[in-house]
């Protein structure tokens, strides 16, 4: 606060005088209240933007439930998607195509697909070529919305892909050098003379957590501190660092007594740290101390902030470099919070993570009518779903029943865990279900030590405080599928303004079109495109024959840091790896045909134009040999005109009862013809019908006078030649959804049938669905192989609860 120096008049009274003190009084009131309110303005700034970010930048959340961990090439990766939004984690149907890849280690993409959502949920199949090496790989799924931020913000799953080919005898490498220890000062540096928690991740080369004991040494090789994980690899310790440039080094120990040793990050000479600790079971304590010189008595602000939500907002200022904070615990939501603590420029100095576990969950349960089932017999399944106050609640689940083995494999998340916990956190987190699951003081320090070793923010302060500066580049699907493109000029220049039709050849007529941007793109809105397809892209080549085109890739080309643990297996899973593979050879040889069924969606066969005004079926009428006669005999709405430039058509406008002046738009089975000669020129005996449209038509950016659609009797040009600065290509649409083979034996008959089932994946449904009861039964039939299966459940319910479960029965060998 500002000092006043005051001079008093000598011929004042000393009334006058009280006067004047109050006054000055009353203005370094005035002065200082300006000073919090210009404060607290900044505050409720930094909350006013973080809220209207959230608004602008609506973030969705996928999550993959993966029927398997681990597969043997030749095999379907089988799958059902949730999208939802990422506040309260309910349905969010802001998008209708999923991207979902499969990335090798070098995030390079070997299988990549398209899948449609319906009401926020949808599924697919990924079947894995021979060709894939053995390998730990990625499963990533995103939305093209998602793909304006971070890739970090992707569905990101670990899974195995063993080829039998390859793979047999592979052996694991001791190599005792090979752990990784991290260690992560709490608020993100350490600083000389102010103590601060360090959190720190021992694991081995496969990802794994290992228990380990370890000492601090100083530069002098004095112990300053000892310490010890406390679960999966993670724990932590408190430092007082005592010098600048300092770095201290950590002696690590493992149970079979080896050692290593890793060093901490450098001391700094000043700095902010940030600690969170427990003052009470009901309270936290955030101690936020600073040695940045002018810092000592500065006001910031601390913002608790979960799923782009403010939870906590104060103003502290510090004294001699210090300030608390009590936070009640109740005001924290679910899930994983941040605190974050700006300066007086909004500039954010440090943050934190904390965990508060979440209390209500959908509760799943699930059971078999029996323990133990023999092979090719019904197994009944009862499925129920609740409330957290075990009221029934209807959800939707998908649920996979597969054989257990021996083969390792890297742990799939769970809906319920992903959502809450992983989605927030980076890195490879190990057995996350724990945290979620698990009350108790332990836990809690366990959640603790996560929180210091995987802090992660799904967004940029830097973006959040400025603001959206242009538009989003990616839009939300929300019709189905987009497909882009770019069009440039002959010296490849973007080319605004531009008029791009698109067309798959086929018995429907399907017609898309876009208007260039001033960067030359265009987005095509295909929905209704499925599988693979010929797509045929061209401008109006009568107009202007110099324009380039070029589909982009949909996929994202941004990839996240973290890449897929390294693969091992030892040679005592040779014999299980020989199983599954003599499994899959038998099914796909016995079965294929079963396992290459795909549900097709319903779909309108009208044309992108409706009903015509007029069709002529040509197999109906005396045959002509060449179109023109076809034309002047048989469809009086269009009128064929052959001028110094070639053949013209002039389509009758009923509405006004005029002639169009310019050419209608002319199809060949949806594909668009500019130069009627070329028309003209086809052979009318491969003319299966003709429809004729006789008023304007208005499709996106281009108006129509008329359309005269020609349609061939496969729907596939019949050797039409295309313009040759047509681009034609390949394109996979949306994936026709798979069918999961399950065979019956409910007979006598069915049951003595000789060819074999292998399967090891009994029983996939996706799209599994409790009523107001709060339940649903299932069956299906065993296989051949005999085991102990586990069912896995994970469900969603539409208030956001999610849950899973898990339970196992056996089959007994045939006598």
């Amino acid at each position: 606060m500002p000092r006043y120096i005051v001079a008093y008049p000598t011929t004042w009274s000393t009334a006058g005088r009280a006067r004047l003190r109050a006054a000055m009084l009353l203005l370094a009131l005035s002065a200082g209240l300006s000073s919090v309110h210009a404060q607290t303005d900044s505050l409720r700034a930094i909350t006013k933007r973080v809220t209207a970010y959230n608004q602008q930048a609506l973030q969705e959340k996928l999550y993959l439930h993966l029927d398997r961990p681990l597969y043997i090439s030749g095999e379907i990766i089988w799958f059902k998607v949730n999208a939802t939004d990422d506040v309260a984690h309910r349905p969010l149907a802001l998008s209708q195509v999923a991207y979902v890849e499969v990335l090798d280690k070098e995030q390079r993409p070997v299988l990549q697909t398209k899948v449609a959502l319906q009401q926020a949920k949808g599924h697919g199949s990924l079947a894995l070529p021979a060709s894939l090496a053995s390998g730990n790989y990625t499963v990533r799924a995103y939305t093209n919305w998602m793909k304006n931020f971070s890739p970090d913000c992707f569905f990101h799953a670990n899974i195995s892909i063993v080829n039998t080919r390859t793979t047999l005898g592979l052996k694991v490498t001791k190599d005792t050098t090979s752990y990784t220890a991290q260690f992560f000062p709490e608020g993100g540096t350490l600083v000389k003379g102010v103590t601060s928690k360090v959190g720190f991740k021992i694991v081995d080369k496969t990802g794994k957590g290992i228990a380990a004991t370890g000492t601090l040494l100083d530069q002098r090789g004095a112990t300053v501190a000892t310490f010890s994980t406390l679960k999966y690899g993670l724990g932590s310790f408190v430092l007082t660092p005592q010098a600048t440039g300092a770095v201290y080094t950590a002696v690590l120990t493992l149970p079979n007594k080896q050692a290593f040793t890793r060093k901490l990050p450098v001391v700094a000479a000043q700095g902010v740290v940030l600690r969170v600790e427990e003052a009470s079971p009901t309270q936290l304590r955030i101690g936020i101390e600073s040695t940045v010189p002018g810092q000592a008595a500065e006001e910031l602000l601390l913002l608790g902030h979960s799923r782009q939500q403010v939870a906590v907002s104060a103003l502290t200022r510090l004294q001699a470099g210090k300030a608390t904070v009590l936070v009640d615990r109740k005001t924290l939501p679910e899930g994983v919070t941040h605190f974050t603590v700006f300066n007086q420029e909004k500039k954010p100095l440090c943050e934190r993570l904390f965990f508060t576990r979440p209390t209500h969950q959908l509760a799943i349960t699930g059971r078999t009518a029996q323990q133990a089932y023999g092979t090719r017999e019904k197994v009944n399944l009862q499925i129920a779903t609740a409330s957290a106050q075990a009221q029934p609640l209807p959800a939707n689940m998908s649920l996979a029943v597969f054989r257990l083995d021996s083969l390792p494999s890297s742990a799939l998340p769970n809906i319920h865990s992903y959502l809450w916990l992983t989605s927030d956190l980076k890195g490879n987190i190990e057995n996350p279900d724990y945290y979620v699951s698990t009350p108790g003081p332990e836990a809690e320090q366990a959640s603790d030590n996560l929180m210091l070793t995987h802090g992660w923010s799904r967004f940029r302060w830097a973006d959040v405080l400025a603001g959206p500066s242009k538009p989003f580049q990616y839009l939300s699907e929300l019709q189905g599928l987009t497909i882009p493109a770019r069009v440039t000029t002959g010296g490849g220049k973007p080319a605004p303004g531009v008029i791009v039709y698109m067309a798959t050849p086929s018995p429907k007529v399907n017609l898309f079109n876009s208007l260039s941007n001033s960067d030359g793109l265009v987005l095509f809105e295909a929905s209704g495109l499925y599988s693979a397809n010929d797509l045929i892209l061209q401008t109006n080549t009568q107009k202007d024959s110099t324009y380039q085109i070029e589909l982009l890739n949909p996929f994202s080309q941004q990839y996240s840091k973290s890449l897929p643990l390294p693969f091992t297996f030892s040679e005592r899973n040779q014999q299980d790896i020989l199983s599954r593979s003599l499994e899959m050879q038998t099914q796909n040889a016995y079965f294929s045909k079963q396992q290459a069924i795909f549900k097709l969606p319903v779909s309108d066969s009208a044309a992108f134009y409706g009903k015509p005004d007029e069709q002529y079926l040509l197999d109906e009428f005396t045959r002509f040999k060449v179109l023109e006669e076809v034309m002047r005999e048989y469809v009086p709405g269009v009128q064929v005109r052959l001028r110094k430039d070639g053949f013209h058509f002039l389509v009758m406008d009923h509405v006004n009862n005029a002639i169009f002046p310019e050419n209608p738009l002319v199809l060949l089975d949806g594909v668009p013809v500019f130069d009627i000669n070329k028309i003209m020129a086809m052979d009318p005996l491969k003319i299966k019908k003709l429809d004729v449209m006789t008023s304007a038509y208005f499709q996106g950016a281009a108006r129509y006078n008329g359309i005269v659609s020609y349609s061939t009797y496969k729907g596939d040009l019949a050797g039409f030649q295309l313009d040759p600065r047509a681009l034609i290509q390949e394109y996979e649409g949306v994936q026709y959804q798979r069918e999961f083979y399950s065979p019956s034996y409910a007979t006598a008959e069915e049951k003595q049938r000789r060819l074999p089932d292998m399967r090891n994946l009994l029983y996939w449904n996706p799209d599994v669905t409790t009523t107001a009861t709060g339940s649903t039964t299932l069956e299906f039939f065993t296989s051949d192989q005999p085991g102990t299966y586990e069912v896995v459940v994970q469900g969603l319910a539409a208030d956001g609860l999610s849950g899973t479960a898990r339970f196992q029965f056996e089959v007994k060998p045939a006598l």
